[in-house]
């Protein structure tokens, strides 16, 4: 195993250390992360539990914002108008 539990394949901890990672590059190496998740594990946990395991890390760093990103609720779903709403 290259990461850890949490990060098996240390996608988090190799973002943190690739100097000038931009924030598009971290949600594209977060959602390779998430994809990994187990089925049924809490994700929200998870993220919490890689901030604190990543907390030394500057709180403006790019994974460190997506991470926090990746707690918030997104919010009910709205409808689509015009002709995507219609499926056309």
């Amino acid at each position: 195993m290259k990461g850890d539990a949490r990060d098996p394949k240390a996608l988090i901890r190799d973002a943190y250390e690739i100097s000038g990672i931009t924030a598009s590059e971290c949600r594209t190496i977060f959602l390779d992360w998430a994809l990994g998740v187990p089925v049924g594990a809490d994700t929200k946990a998870e993220v919490q539990a890689l901030l604190l395991q990543y907390a030394h890390q500057p709180s403006d760093h790019p994974m460190t914002l997506t991470l926090l990103a990746a707690l918030k609720d997104a919010g009910p779903a709205r409808r689509r108008g015009g002709r995507a709403g219609r499926g056309l």
